[in-house]
């Protein structure tokens, strides 16, 4: 792969290229791609460079095979986590970049806005590997966006569903911004719809790294399971302070409702070994991922395995391209409409289809934290409790606040 540092508004932006030959006298088709992401703050681990790395991968491979003599671009830059620098990138790369799509895009107030003017525009599509639930639902775009690897409400009901039994008692402690917000409020419906109650909650600021006085509330709670309802280092911080002070001694138990496998490295086995939570991917589940994720992992002085964000990103360029090539345009509601005819088969989803709300719906697992002494290699983290399929991770589209599935938007 090919990398090469080059100026976007005085911001770090990287950009790789590949192309074919010519397919007609006028030129290849062709095809830019911008990867709007966090290159350099707290979730740069989860998405970031691994996220460019898994969209060169889906170019290179279609470049292989169903995009053979196209040309593609793909750049990228930081947003920083503000979602006027996003916007900026966004309408810059739109207007005068002729970047057709944009991936990646985690944090959920630039997914949110990043939609917004894509419904707007109406000319470039959105390839979100996961995000809050409003983006097929009160906020849903589907001519121009989907949403591919996870949702809040999938992340919730994976991992709370097979424990929230009536006469369980649960507490919330949640990040104080949309993403928190989304998990807290899926997580307490599956709660009070399977008979089980919420005692208490509290939420934390954005960025916050002391823990102590949230989780004094916690256990004073009495609660069966605490809900860590953020994500990234504060999901990391909160449950590692959690171990330290000895909240689980006393017999509560922690469900984390965002986990990646980035996040289980950094706390590492000892402190987060039991805890269960959702993916809808893992590099070690079989035989081809486990391929895949080698491939990705040349990819890296470290040898270091694809997040969710990663492998979302290669699954979702892939199968846009294909829908590219199949559709012979880029405009952005005819490729959603052929993403949703085409067959979707790869080496990172099972059992997937692309519904009319733009959610892609699909087989997710619960997970458990191996234990130190479990673990047979640096990757190995999780025993795979249970295999989740679509029609049970994700929300049904007959509850789906989506507007234009009812003919408003």
């Amino acid at each position: 792969m090919r990398i090469r540092a080059v100026s976007l508004a005085g911001l770090l932006a990287v950009a790789t290229v590949s192309q074919g030959p010519a397919v007609a006298a006028d030129g290849p088709m062709t095809v830019k791609i911008g990867v709007l992401s966090d290159l350099s703050g707290p979730f740069s681990d989860f998405a970031g460079r691994g996220s460019i790395i898994g969209t060169q991968m889906a170019v290179d491979d279609c470049l292989k095979a169903e995009c053979n003599g196209m040309q593609i671009e793909v750049i990228a830059a930081d947003h920083q986590n503000k979602p006027d620098v996003a916007l900026s990138i966004a309408r810059k790369w739109v207007d005068t970049e002729g970047v057709n799509v944009i991936g990646d895009v985690v944090v959920a107030s630039i997914q949110l806005a990043v939609q917004s003017l894509a419904r707007e525009r109406q000319s470039f599509t959105v390839l979100f590997p996961g995000g809050v639930n409003a983006l097929t639902n009160e906020d849903c775009s589907p001519n121009t966006s989907v949403q591919w690897m996870w949702d809040t409400y999938s992340q919730v009901a994976g991992a709370v569903k097979p424990l929230a039994k009536q006469g369980t008692s649960w507490f919330f402690l949640a990040a104080d911004y949309a993403f928190g917000h989304s998990l807290q409020k899926d997580g307490t419906e599956i709660i009070n719809a399977q008979g089980a109650k919420v005692v208490g909650s509290v939420r934390h600021p954005f960025q916050e790294h002391d823990f102590s006085s949230f989780l004094l509330k916690a256990q004073a709670s009495g609660a069966n399971y605490v809900a860590f309802a953020n994500a990234g280092p504060y999901a990391v911080a909160s449950i590692r302070q959690a171990t330290e002070f000895g909240l689980w001694q006393g017999g509560q138990k922690a469900v984390a409702l965002f986990l990646t496998l980035q996040d289980v490295k950094a706390l590492g086995l000892k402190s987060a070994g039991g805890t269960q939570l959702t993916e809808s991917f893992y590099w070690n589940y079989d035989d081809r991922t486990r391929s895949w994720s080698a491939r990705y992992a040349e990819h890296w002085p470290d040898r270091r395995m694809p997040s969710i964000s990663h492998a979302g990103a290669y699954s979702a360029t892939y199968h846009y391209l294909k829908a590219v090539v199949a559709s012979k345009s880029v405009d952005p509601k005819v490729v959603t409409s052929k993403m949703r005819e085409l067959p979707i088969a790869d080496d990172i989803v099972r059992n997937a289809t692309l519904r009319p709300d733009g959610r892609l719906v699909h087989d997710t697992y619960l997970l458990q934290v191996k234990m130190p002494n479990e673990s047979t290699s640096d990757w190995d983290v999780y025993n795979v409790l249970k295999v989740i399929p679509g029609s049970e991770a994700f929300k049904p589209m007959s509850e789906s606040a989506c507007p234009a599935l009812k003919g408003r938007g």
